[in-house]
C-alpha cells in the first residue's frame, strides 16, 4: 500500500440560508460544485475525490461530475454549528473504518470556481516539499487595513489604528487574508494540532481570482470575475 495517498474532500452540506441551494446553483451555466470537482480530478493529485454531503440532490450531481460519495454526512455534522474541521475529521474517521487512510488532505469548498488544477498541483507539491501543517491560498487586502475606520454608536467614524492615521499607504506592510478556496493538510499534523494549525505556508493569488459568495450580488461579481479569468487563459 502506498504511504503518500492523498484525498480531496469537497464539503457541501444541503442547508444554505443566504443563497438557497448555493452549492449546486448554476454558475456560468454549470452547477457551481462542478468546478471544484472537475479541477480536483483534472489536477491528478488525488487518489480519491469525494464530496461530503447530507443532501441526496447534491450527491447525485456530484456523482455525475465524477466525485465519489462513499457515505452520507451525519445530521450532527450537517448542522449550522458543525465546523469544517469537525467535518473533515468525521470524513477521515469514516474512511478509517473502511480501511483507508491518507497522508495528505485537501479540503475544497464547493463554491470555489476560481480553484484550478494548476493551483492544486502547486499547493500539493509545496506540501510534499516543505511539509507544513497547512497550506492556504491568500490574497492581499486591496486597501490597507491599517487605515480602516469604525463607526461609533453616535454615528461618527474613527480610525481603528490612530498611529497609522498620517502614514503613507505605500509605507504599510502588506496584509493578507484567506481566499476561502481550499486548504491542504498533512493529516498526521492536522490530528496533532486538532485542526488549529499554526505552521501555515501561503500561496498568494490575485484579487481578480478571489470572491466571497454570500449574497446574490457576490454571485454576480464572481461570475464576472470568472469570465474575465477564462478570457485570460484562452
Amino acid at each position: 500500500m502506498r504511504m503518500d495517498k492523498s484525498i480531496a474532500i469537497i464539503t457541501a452540506r444541503g442547508g444554505s440560508k443566504r443563497i438557497p441551494g448555493k452549492n449546486i446553483k448554476m454558475f456560468c451555466g454549470k452547477p457551481i460544485i462542478e468546478y471544484s470537482i472537475r479541477e480536483a480530478i483534472k489536477s491528478g493529485q488525488f487518489d480519491e475525490v469525494m464530496v461530503s454531503t447530507d443532501s441526496n440532490e447534491i450527491a447525485t450531481i456530484a456523482k455525475n461530475c465524477g466525485a465519489k460519495i462513499p457515505f452520507m454526512r451525519s445530521k450532527e455534522l450537517a448542522s449550522d454549528t458543525a465546523t469544517t474541521d469537525e467535518t473533515l475529521m468525521g470524513v477521515l474517521n469514516d474512511y478509517k473504518k473502511m480501511g483507508q487512510e491518507f497522508k495528505y488532505m485537501c479540503c475544497i469548498y464547493p463554491t470555489a470556481p476560481f480553484v484550478t488544477a494548476d493551483k492544486l498541483r502547486s499547493a500539493m507539491q509545496l506540501m510534499r516539499d516543505k511539509n507544513p501543517e497547512q497550506i492556504i491560498p491568500m490574497v492581499k487586502y486591496s486597501f490597507p487595513p491599517q487605515r480602516c475606520n469604525y463607526i461609533d454608536k453616535n454615528g461618527y467614524a474613527h480610525y481603528k489604528f490612530e498611529e497609522y492615521r498620517m502614514s503613507r499607504t505605500q509605507d504599510f506592510e502588506s496584509w493578507y487574508h484567506d481566499a476561502g478556496q481550499f486548504y491542504v493538510y498533512n493529516i498526521d499534523k492536522f490530528y496533532k494540532c486538532n485542526g488549529d494549525c499554526k505552521e501555515i505556508i501561503p500561496i498568494v493569488v490575485p484579487e481578480m481570482e478571489v470572491q466571497d459568495i454570500d449574497t446574490e450580488e457576490d454571485w454576480e461579481l464572481a461570475e464576472i470575475k470568472y469570465m474575465l479569468m477564462q478570457r485570460k487563459t484562452i
